[in-house]
């Protein structure tokens, strides 16, 4: 499983999205390759995802994709990433 953490520039918040996803994921016991990218590289990141992670404000600009878009309101609260994540690959 794929999953890309997005953000604007790509930097700081997507990675720290990113190493809350791999802490969420492994509450779950789910192997998944995690990475993170900017808005502008999002369509080569995420062509081959299956789960998308952003904020509310970013969902507009990725796109079409066939990956599932998971909003994620508080990039620090692992409760959040790792219940939205259970659905998402559960």
């Amino acid at each position: 499983m794929k999953i890309v953490a997005l953000c604007g520039a790509g930097i700081g918040t997507s990675e720290i999205l990113r190493v809350n996803a791999v802490r969420a994921l492994a509450r779950l016991d789910i192997e998944a390759d995690v990475s993170a990218s900017d808005v502008a590289g999002v369509g080569a990141a995420a062509a081959d995802a299956q789960v998308i992670l952003t904020s509310p404000e970013l969902v507009s600009a990725i796109g079409r994709t066939n990956a599932d878009v998971v909003v994620i309101e508080n990039y620090f609260d692992l409760d959040e990433i790792t219940a939205k994540l259970e659905i998402a690959v559960g």
